[in-house]
């Protein structure tokens, strides 16, 4: 599949040892949605670092975590079409992403969601049927696919 029409980027699945997994709820002004943490990838910045990087940046997790996998595969959505023009300049029609589980062993207040770019109002740990009625429609089947690659770990 050609996916030049696709923002590259990584996903992170984080779970804590309840096998919860951290769920943000986005800042949107139609419906609140709640996601897991996703970013882009930066030029010369390989997936793993973005999957640090975005960490910090949308949970404030610097520590007290490990990156247990990342899929084999990359997968993609497309955006509704509303959203495409609106999203990142009008220049992609979705995103194409390689997903990492981690696991956050540290203590709740470790996690800040109001950083300097804060990408949710509110955060919670939601096991993954929760989490499915939750999500916007057009990320579950991602979501669905991603939870097949780490079923060992949930």
């Amino acid at each position: 599949m050609d996916f030049k029409d696709y923002r590259r980027g990584v996903g992170m699945l984080i779970i804590n040892h309840e096998k919860k997994i951290f769920i943000g709820q986005r800042f949107d002004k139609d419906e609140s949605a709640w996601q897991m943490p996703q970013g882009g990838i930066d030029n010369n910045e390989t997936p793993e670092e973005t999957c640090i990087r975005e960490l910090a940046e949308e949970t404030g997790i610097v520590s007290n975590y490990k990156i247990l996998d990342k899929t084999k595969n990359w997968y993609s959505y497309d955006l509704p079409n509303n959203l495409q023009k609106k999203l990142w300049r009008g220049k992609y029609k979705g995103q194409v992403q390689q997903w990492f589980i981690l696991n956050f062993f540290g203590d709740d207040a470790e996690i800040n969601i109001k950083t300097k770019h804060p990408e949710f109002k509110n955060w919670k740990w939601a096991y993954k049927e929760e989490l499915m009625k939750l999500i916007v429609p057009f990320k579950k089947e991602l979501y669905e696919k991603t939870f097949i690659e780490f079923d060992s770990f949930l």
